[in-house]
């Protein structure tokens, strides 16, 4: 960023050139003019940048000292769990099920007709009056057909049931990643300001020494570049704080706080049980799945059982002046032209492709699991590296550089080198803590353990 000096371009003109004699006096007085201006200009900067610092210090202490409500990750997902609107959508799909259910294990309707009509005697031994005709009707379904429709819709409601535990099985992963990443922006918040507290001191101490002759200008030029991208920042990782929050909010449909912390730590311990591999009893996406299998095969019966879809049983009586008819009759498709092929063959390939998707998803849960878990032993080989090798290095090199600038022996720019290393270390740790518990959620939900409305608080 480039700052315009305020020293106005008049400001020269109230030297007395005409005292100094000669020319050569007055091009030796021009330099000394120019580095008094840009004196004035960074002075005038260094004010009004510190103050600035003062300002958001003196904001976060006034935001501490505010009642900010601390939430477990129980309460954080029982929220999530009570609110979210798309799981509350899932959930009902069990009800359209359960009614599909029902649906299919109605019984036909009988039917009823009724008929009246008029007899004339077109014969003299003819009797003429009113006809009256009723008749009545029942559909017998075969037992096959009803039975696969019944496992059908049966079939339709356990998927709709796993349906519910992997979008919450998804629901609870994704809250605890955003969880998690809510505490990392705040880590990264900490870390800002602690470097833009090191800054402030390293400004400080190479404003007396440039004050004092002892160090070049161009060191507070340096010092404050650093020192007004610390802060900015500090600033950005602020926002990114309120981003986080506001993303969690967003799941819990709005129910929770404006500005919460989390009872979390990046630094939260991996249990060895994580690392196990998936039960297909259990997985709800895979039962998903296997009821949709189930599913399909019902339909493929029903659609071969079609073929022969049942009888109708009539029976109808007239009423003539001088004689009454009573009927009885049967009624039956016979499957001649039509024998349903198509419907079958239909059928039979959506049940391919349900095996399919089950034996598909399957695999690649496997694959996933296995990358989950190298990622996971990465993210704590590196992070074990940087907690007990380059974080301290980094410190001992800071305070290595400090100690000579305070004897002289180095200049600013060490010291900054310095602060810059040991920043991108603690921000390199941070990150692989992060993707640690990031990697560890991702074991769990790809095992199907947020599944369980009893255990995803636990876990």
């Amino acid at each position: 960023m480039f700052y315009r000096s305020i020293v106005p371009a008049s400001e020269p003109a109230k030297v007395d050139v005409h005292r100094l004699g000669d020319m050569s006096a007055r091009r030796f007085l021009q330099p000394g003019i120019l580095a008094l201006c840009l004196t004035a200009a960074f002075s005038a900067q260094a004010q009004t940048s510190v103050p600035a610092g003062a300002s958001q210090v003196s904001t976060s202490i006034a935001d501490a000292g505010n009642a900010v409500p601390k939430l477990s990750l129980g309460q954080l997902i029982e929220t999530v769990l009570d609110h979210n609107p798309e799981l509350r959508s899932v959930q009902q799909s069990s009800v359209t099920a359960q009614a599909a259910v029902v649906t299919a294990g109605a019984l036909p309707n009988p039917k009823l007709e009724w008929s009246r009509g008029d007899n004339k005697a077109r014969m003299a031994s003819a009797n003429p009056g009113a006809v009256n005709s009723m008749g009545i009707s029942v559909p017998i379904e075969m037992p096959s057909v009803r039975s696969a429709r019944v496992n059908a819709a049966e079939a339709g409601q356990r998927a709709s049931v796993h349906q519910i535990a992997a979008s919450r099985n998804a629901l609870v992963a994704q809250v605890k990643l955003k969880a998690y990443e809510v505490v990392l922006r705040q880590a990264q918040v900490q870390a800002a300001h602690d470097a833009v507290k090191l800054l402030e001191q390293a400004h400080e101490r190479v404003r007396v020494r440039v004050a004092s002759g002892e160090a070049a200008r161009y060191e507070i030029i340096k010092a404050d570049a650093e020192l007004i991208n610390a802060r900015q920042q500090e600033q950005s990782a602020r926002l990114m704080v309120e981003q986080s929050q506001l993303t969690l909010n967003r799941l819990a449909a709005g129910q929770l706080p404006a500005r919460f912390d989390l009872a979390l730590s990046l630094q939260d311990p991996v249990r060895a049980s994580q690392m196990q591999g998936i039960d297909v009893q259990t997985h709800p996406e895979l039962m998903q799945l296997q009821s949709e299998v189930e599913k399909a095969e019902a339909q493929k019966r029903g659609a071969k059982a079609g073929r022969w879809p049942g009888i109708e049983l009539r029976y109808a009586q007239t009423r003539e002046p001088d004689i009454r008819n009573n009927t009885i009759g049967v009624t039956m498709q016979i499957p001649l032209f039509d024998q349903r092929r198509g419907p079958m063959d239909e059928a039979a390939s959506e049940e391919q492709r349900a095996r399919l998707r089950l034996d598909g998803r399957k695999a690649e849960l496997e694959q996933q699991m296995l990358q989950a878990r190298k990622v996971l032993e990465m993210a704590q080989v590196r992070a074990k590296a940087l907690g007990e090798g380059s974080v301290k290095e980094a410190e001992a090199a800071l305070r290595v550089a400090e100690a000579a600038y305070r004897y002289g022996e180095r200049g600013i720019l060490d010291v900054l080198d310095a602060q810059r290393v040991l920043r991108t270390v603690r921000a390199d740790l941070l990150e692989a803590r992060y993707q640690m518990q990031s990697a560890r959620i991702e074991l769990d939900f790809l095992a199907g353990r947020y599944a369980d409305p009893s255990a995803v608080i636990t876990r």
